[in-house]
Protein backbone atom coordinates (compact mmCIF):
# COMPACT_ATOMS: atom_id res chain seq x y z
CA UNK A 1 0.00 0.00 0.00
CA UNK A 2 1.64 3.35 -0.95
CA UNK A 3 1.28 6.60 1.52
CA UNK A 4 -1.73 8.19 -0.28
CA UNK A 5 -3.84 5.03 -0.53
CA UNK A 6 -2.94 4.39 3.66
CA UNK A 7 -3.97 8.10 3.94
CA UNK A 8 -7.17 7.87 2.31
CA UNK A 9 -8.26 4.60 3.72
CA UNK A 10 -6.96 5.04 7.40
CA UNK A 11 -9.63 5.91 9.73
CA UNK A 12 -10.65 5.41 13.56
CA UNK A 13 -12.04 1.65 13.64
CA UNK A 14 -12.66 0.15 17.53
CA UNK A 15 -13.72 -3.44 16.56
CA UNK A 16 -10.45 -5.55 16.81
CA UNK A 17 -9.47 -9.14 17.60
CA UNK A 18 -8.46 -10.33 20.94
CA UNK A 19 -5.29 -11.25 19.03
CA UNK A 20 -2.18 -9.79 20.11
CA UNK A 21 0.12 -7.74 17.62
CA UNK A 22 3.71 -9.44 17.57
CA UNK A 23 6.68 -7.39 19.05
CA UNK A 24 8.39 -6.91 15.76
CA UNK A 25 5.30 -5.23 14.07
CA UNK A 26 5.33 -3.17 17.34
CA UNK A 27 8.48 -2.10 17.24
CA UNK A 28 8.03 -1.46 12.99
CA UNK A 29 4.85 1.03 14.41
CA UNK A 30 7.69 3.11 16.35
CA UNK A 31 9.99 3.05 13.98
CA UNK A 32 7.53 4.81 11.12
CA UNK A 33 5.93 6.57 14.37
CA UNK A 34 9.79 8.52 14.99
CA UNK A 35 10.58 9.62 11.63
CA UNK A 36 8.16 12.71 12.37
CA UNK A 37 9.38 16.10 11.93
CA UNK A 38 10.38 17.73 15.10
CA UNK A 39 12.03 20.88 15.50
CA UNK A 40 15.63 21.35 16.33
CA UNK A 41 15.93 17.24 16.67
CA UNK A 42 14.63 17.38 20.07
CA UNK A 43 12.40 14.18 19.27
CA UNK A 44 9.44 15.64 21.93
CA UNK A 45 7.75 12.27 21.91
CA UNK A 46 7.59 9.18 24.54
CA UNK A 47 5.82 5.76 24.31
CA UNK A 48 4.28 3.56 26.24
CA UNK A 49 3.53 -0.01 25.32
CA UNK A 50 0.85 -2.09 26.82
CA UNK A 51 -0.22 -5.36 26.00
CA UNK A 52 -1.61 -8.29 28.53
CA UNK A 53 -1.78 -7.32 32.04
CA UNK A 54 -0.17 -4.10 31.07
CA UNK A 55 -4.12 -2.95 29.94
CA UNK A 56 -4.97 -4.19 33.17
CA UNK A 57 -2.74 -1.69 35.33
CA UNK A 58 -3.87 1.13 33.28
CA UNK A 59 -7.37 0.03 33.54
CA UNK A 60 -6.89 0.24 37.05
CA UNK A 61 -5.06 3.81 37.02
CA UNK A 62 -7.79 4.91 34.70
CA UNK A 63 -10.51 3.62 37.49
CA UNK A 64 -8.65 5.18 40.41
CA UNK A 65 -8.64 8.54 38.99
CA UNK A 66 -12.65 8.53 37.94
CA UNK A 67 -13.34 7.59 41.62
CA UNK A 68 -11.25 10.18 42.84
CA UNK A 69 -13.30 12.47 40.21
CA UNK A 70 -16.53 11.12 40.52
CA UNK A 71 -16.43 9.81 44.39
CA UNK A 72 -19.64 8.43 44.57
CA UNK A 73 -19.47 6.19 41.07
CA UNK A 74 -20.66 2.79 41.67
CA UNK A 75 -19.12 -0.12 40.83
CA UNK A 76 -20.23 -0.58 37.43
CA UNK A 77 -19.03 2.90 36.57
CA UNK A 78 -15.44 1.75 37.79
CA UNK A 79 -15.30 -1.45 36.23
CA UNK A 80 -16.37 0.05 32.99
CA UNK A 81 -13.73 2.65 33.08
CA UNK A 82 -11.17 -0.28 33.95
CA UNK A 83 -12.20 -1.94 31.09
CA UNK A 84 -11.21 0.83 28.22
CA UNK A 85 -7.43 -0.12 28.13
CA UNK A 86 -8.93 -3.52 27.47
CA UNK A 87 -10.89 -2.56 24.08
CA UNK A 88 -7.76 -3.84 21.94
CA UNK A 89 -4.78 -5.98 22.30
CA UNK A 90 -2.33 -3.50 22.16
CA UNK A 91 -2.50 0.33 23.46
CA UNK A 92 0.64 3.26 23.04
CA UNK A 93 0.10 5.71 25.03
CA UNK A 94 1.81 8.73 23.92
CA UNK A 95 3.49 11.92 25.85
CA UNK A 96 5.29 14.68 24.88
CA UNK A 97 8.67 16.31 26.48
CA UNK A 98 8.26 20.13 27.55
CA UNK A 99 10.70 22.25 25.77
CA UNK A 100 14.36 22.02 27.45
CA UNK A 101 15.77 25.15 25.77
CA UNK A 102 14.53 28.71 25.27
CA UNK A 103 14.36 28.32 21.26
CA UNK A 104 12.00 25.41 21.43
CA UNK A 105 8.33 26.21 21.51
CA UNK A 106 6.03 23.88 23.51
CA UNK A 107 3.48 24.04 20.97
CA UNK A 108 6.01 22.61 18.21
CA UNK A 109 6.77 19.57 20.57
CA UNK A 110 2.99 19.02 20.76
CA UNK A 111 2.87 18.77 17.06
CA UNK A 112 6.10 16.65 16.62
CA UNK A 113 4.30 14.48 18.60
CA UNK A 114 0.91 14.41 17.17
CA UNK A 115 2.68 13.65 13.63
CA UNK A 116 4.53 10.40 15.18
CA UNK A 117 1.05 9.50 16.38
CA UNK A 118 -0.36 9.96 12.40
CA UNK A 119 2.51 8.07 11.54
CA UNK A 120 2.09 5.26 13.58
CA UNK A 121 -1.71 5.11 12.15
CA UNK A 122 -0.77 5.21 8.80
CA UNK A 123 2.16 2.65 9.19
CA UNK A 124 -0.44 0.52 11.23
CA UNK A 125 -3.21 0.72 7.71
CA UNK A 126 -0.03 -0.39 5.67
CA UNK A 127 0.48 -3.43 8.35
CA UNK A 128 -2.98 -4.35 8.00
CA UNK A 129 -4.24 -3.46 11.72
CA UNK A 130 -6.93 -0.78 12.65
CA UNK A 131 -6.67 1.49 15.47
CA UNK A 132 -8.46 4.83 17.07
CA UNK A 133 -6.52 7.56 18.33
CA UNK A 134 -8.68 8.81 22.09
CA UNK A 135 -7.43 11.25 25.12
CA UNK A 136 -10.47 11.88 27.61
CA UNK A 137 -9.93 12.34 31.24
CA UNK A 138 -7.54 10.37 31.71
CA UNK A 139 -5.23 11.16 29.89
CA UNK A 140 -5.35 14.44 31.67
CA UNK A 141 -4.76 12.74 34.96
CA UNK A 142 -1.67 13.56 36.53
CA UNK A 143 -1.86 9.97 38.25
CA UNK A 144 -2.74 7.91 35.37
CA UNK A 145 0.27 10.07 33.63
CA UNK A 146 2.50 9.46 36.94
CA UNK A 147 1.67 5.52 36.41
CA UNK A 148 2.91 5.85 32.66
CA UNK A 149 5.88 7.25 34.06
CA UNK A 150 5.37 10.61 32.71
CA UNK A 151 6.97 13.54 34.54
CA UNK A 152 4.11 16.33 35.92
CA UNK A 153 5.42 18.94 33.31
CA UNK A 154 4.81 16.13 29.96
CA UNK A 155 1.76 16.14 28.43
CA UNK A 156 -0.21 12.82 27.03
CA UNK A 157 -1.80 13.94 24.35
CA UNK A 158 -3.13 10.04 23.24
CA UNK A 159 -4.06 6.11 23.76
CA UNK A 160 -3.76 4.52 20.59
CA UNK A 161 -5.58 1.58 20.08
CA UNK A 162 -4.72 -1.35 17.92
CA UNK A 163 -5.41 -4.24 16.49
CA UNK A 164 -6.25 -6.63 13.53
CA UNK A 165 -9.77 -5.73 12.57
CA UNK A 166 -12.81 -8.10 13.27
CA UNK A 167 -13.62 -7.14 9.99
CA UNK A 168 -12.53 -5.10 7.04
CA UNK A 169 -13.92 -1.57 7.89
CA UNK A 170 -15.87 -0.24 5.34
CA UNK A 171 -14.45 3.34 3.83
CA UNK A 172 -16.50 6.54 4.89
CA UNK A 173 -16.50 9.36 2.75
CA UNK A 174 -14.77 12.16 4.56
CA UNK A 175 -15.39 15.75 3.69
CA UNK A 176 -12.96 17.88 0.97
CA UNK A 177 -10.25 20.48 1.38
CA UNK A 178 -12.25 23.24 -0.58
CA UNK A 179 -14.46 24.42 2.37
CA UNK A 180 -11.06 25.23 4.32
CA UNK A 181 -8.48 26.51 1.94
CA UNK A 182 -7.68 30.23 0.82
CA UNK A 183 -5.36 30.33 -2.25
CA UNK A 184 -3.37 33.58 -2.53
CA UNK A 185 -1.71 33.91 -6.24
Amino acid sequence: MNVIEAIYTRQSEGRVKPDPVPHTEIEKLLGAAVQAPNHYKVRPWRFVVLTGSGRDRLGQAMAEAFRRKFPRVDNDGLDKERAKPLRAPLVIAVGVDPPAEARVVEIENICAAAAACENLLLAATGMGLVGYWRTGDAARDPEVREFLGLAPDQELIAFLYLGYPETLPERRERPGFEDRTTWLD
